[in-house]
């Protein structure tokens, strides 16, 4: 416990919002990170954020796992390539929950965070989940989280690991002045559903990332294709 501060697991996916909890967990904590690649469309880009945000934010202890399990089971945009990702709809959110969603796959995040924080003594598990602004995935709704302590706390050895999830509540656009405040390198991060060379700024979860930036005030710094006629954020 360096310093005094407890030690964390936190789950960086290399989206920004992530890459946001994870700046809160290394201040906060004695942090390590998690990352799973489950076959999805931006699979090495992912990787390569969660790797230079570490590496950027001072987090030393970091394990990298895969799971097939989510590719094989399919049923997403995310993880079939026979499901088109669509573009972003006026009002997201709004409607039915989206093809991009990959069936409760943040159970299967959590499980692999737990067991580590297990091993490594940890009381915290970091994930930034972010219910509002968002595209409506039901893996990202407070009663979610909490029901998923209860089974943390009666299915582990001590029962004292809690899941955190300090973003859940917040704004794209606060999303993004908190991290300009903690530093964040949004720089390093990666948003885009379907490529990993130029952002395609048309998917929902482009267009949730543009407009924070746009309502924070900030430039996005990440490359973007050039816009198509009649696209607007």
């Amino acid at each position: 416990m360096p310093g005094g501060k407890h030690r964390s697991v936190v789950l960086v996916s290399g989206g920004m919002d992530s890459c946001v909890c994870a700046a809160l967990a290394a201040r906060d904590t004695d942090a390590t990170a998690l990352h799973v690649s489950y076959g999805q469309r931006t699979e090495q880009r992912e990787r390569w954020s969660f790797e230079r945000i570490c590496d950027r934010l001072g987090i030393r202890q970091r394990l990298a796992l895969r799971n097939d399990a989510l590719s094989i089971i399919g049923g997403s945009a995310l993880t079939d390539a026979g499901i088109a990702v669509p573009e972003a709809k006026t009002e997201i959110g709004a409607g039915s929950v989206p093809v991009t969603y990959v069936p409760f796959r943040n159970a299967h995040f959590l499980a692999a965070a737990v067991s580590w924080a297990e091993v490594l003594n940890a009381e915290q598990v970091y994930i930034g989940a972010v219910e509002q602004d968002s595209s409506g995935y039901p893996d990202c709704r407070p009663a979610y989280y909490k029901a998923f302590n209860e089974v943390v706390r009666t299915g582990t050895r001590e029962g004292r690991i809690r899941i955190v999830t300090p973003l859940i509540a917040m704004r794209k656009a606060e999303i993004v002045r908190l991290g300009l405040e903690l530093g964040a390198p949004f720089e390093l991060t990666w948003s885009c559903y379907s490529r990993e060379d130029n952002a395609c700024g048309i998917c929902e979860s482009c267009v949730l990332r543009l407009r924070a930036f746009e309502e924070a005030g900030a430039p996005d710094p990440l490359p973007y294709l050039p816009r198509m006629a009649g696209h607007t954020i």
